[in-house]
């Protein structure tokens, strides 16, 4: 799946994973259930409208105005449930604007507007452009300046202090012990990142950092160092 980097107002960079194509085509045909359900009902009101009404203009006027929910659907519902739909809902995942400010009512009508090109006049369109966009967007998203997002969470050992550790594994370290889950963490985190970028420097200053903490004096290199540090402190709290 594609990642978005959104920066907010505020400078604060916010890492969102975007929905698939199938995910959104799957909350589509989710919303389809219910406008089926919805229409069956309506063609059960309908009968009984005709045996109440003996005038067809009458009729008529009253299976346009239940025919309103479902023409505004995907508009009222984006604007109550913050960008999301009953489909959208079951595959949690929403719209959000591009650039990291809130979502105008105004950006949801133009979506909905667009619905009628993208979706249910050249229905084509709108999938191929969700399939063959960088992120995923029909030609409604790229109108509004939004994007849809996943909102579930995904966990890996990464986003943990957790390090993959061999039964036979033996420590070197035993003051790692000295340290908290919040500074290993934090010493993962910037780990992974220096690694990531080649920043020996920052690398460097870390093992000092860390040796400072536990006291310890070893000759393996800095990557070696805290990699060892980490499996350590694992070692130790996982057994405690």
């Amino acid at each position: 799946m594609a990642n978005l980097q959104i920066s907010t107002t505020q400078n604060v960079n916010l890492g969102y994973t975007v929905a698939s194509a199938g995910e959104r085509i799957l909350a589509v045909l989710i919303d389809f259930v219910i406008f089926f359900l919805y229409f069956y009902i309506l063609s059960q009101v309908s009968q009984l409208f005709d045996r109440m009404f003996a005038d067809d203009w009458s009729i008529f006027g009253l299976q346009s105005l239940l025919l309103l929910p479902v023409m505004f659907y995907s508009l009222y519902m984006h604007i109550l449930f913050d960008g999301r739909t009953v489909g959208k809902m079951c595959l949690q995942i929403r719209v959000v604007k591009i650039d990291g400010s809130p979502v105008h009512w105004s950006n949801y009508m133009v979506r909905w507007m667009m619905r009628l090109v993208d979706l249910w006049v050249f229905p084509a369109i709108g999938i191929l452009t969700m399939i063959f966009s960088d992120r995923h967007q029909r030609i409604g998203d790229s109108a509004a300046g939004t994007v849809v997002i996943s909102t579930k969470k995904r966990y890996n050992i990464n986003s943990t202090i957790l390090e993959e550790i061999q039964q036979e594994y033996t420590p070197q370290f035993t003051t790692v012990t000295q340290l908290t889950d919040k500074d290993a963490r934090l010493i993962k985190e910037t780990f992974r990142i220096a690694v990531r970028s080649n920043d020996y420097k920052t690398l460097n200053l870390l093992r000092v950092k860390v040796e400072t903490i536990i006291g310890s004096n070893s000759d393996l290199y800095d990557r070696q160092y805290i990699d060892t540090v980490l499996k350590d402190y694992n070692y130790y709290t996982q057994r405690l």
